[in-house]
């Protein structure tokens, strides 16, 4: 997440792959978040995100990003962030920032019953190093609807930093399926409510559910626990989608 300033309100990436994949969306969110952050008032951490993927990226190439101050009011910041990849805008998001005040939290949705991370295998994401995913296997999708994820390394006591690294790992099942026969192939946009950041670097539980088809547009949402069952975030995700009978094959 760690980002270069090049001018004011304008970053650039400093992490690139060597392997020319396509970018993973939930860094590119990550990094979106991290610039936007850069330029609020101390003391006020990230709330909300929402974003939309424009077009592909490179993992092997930088990513410039543009931040907006669209207004610093008495308690809420509100930043928007165009990230540009060879001239061309792949992803736009809007992030607001509040102060945490500590105040007790309402949860009214509870953690779901699955066995702790050190009783479950490795999950095979070999395209994330940078975290570790466990997970019942084997998997009718091959991908996880609900799993414990965790940064690999250590990462530092800032509310920023770990944000942005929950805003990696909301991504990183766009897989989930919405039913049977249906192959996810894209996704579209993305949101993400913060209720409170986590340590990124301890056991988080995701919980995904498919909700809904349109068309080629699937919906699914989706709750983020720390291990005590404290519900730290919630969030959404439309993607594209093709039916196993027209062609698109399973994971």
């Amino acid at each position: 997440m760690t980002l270069e300033q090049i001018d004011t309100d304008l970053f650039r990436s400093v992490f690139v792959q060597v392997e020319q994949y396509s970018l993973y969306g939930g860094l590119v969110a990550g990094q979106a978040l991290a610039a936007a952050g850069a330029t609020v008032p101390e003391g006020r951490v990230p709330h909300s995100l929402h974003g939309y993927f424009l077009r592909p990226g490179a993992a092997d190439l930088p990513t410039v990003l543009h931040v907006e101050r669209d207004r610093d009011g008495r308690t809420v910041s509100s930043r928007r962030v165009v990230a540009v990849q060879r001239g061309k805008v792949i992803f736009n998001m809007a992030a607001s920032f509040g102060e945490d005040e500590g105040e007790a939290m309402d949860q009214h949705v509870q953690a779901p019953e699955i066995a702790a991370p050190d009783d479950l295998p490795v999950h095979p994401m070999h395209r994330y190093p940078t975290v570790e995913v466990r997970a019942e296997l084997p998997m009718p999708s091959g991908l996880p609807h609900r799993f414990w994820v965790r940064a690999t390394q250590p990462l530092p006591s800032d509310d920023l930093v770990h944000a942005c690294g929950l805003a990696y790992v909301s991504d990183l099942s766009t897989g989930v399926r919405i039913r049977p026969g249906l192959v996810p192939m894209a996704s579209v946009d993305h949101a993400l409510w913060i209720h409170h950041v986590p340590r990124v670097d301890e056991w988080l539980l995701v919980d995904l559910v498919g909700q809904a088809r349109a068309g080629r547009r699937g919906l699914y949402t989706g709750s983020i626990f720390t291990a005590d069952g404290r519900l730290a975030a919630t969030l959404a995700q439309e993607m594209l989608v093709l039916r196993v009978e027209d062609g698109a094959k399973p994971w």
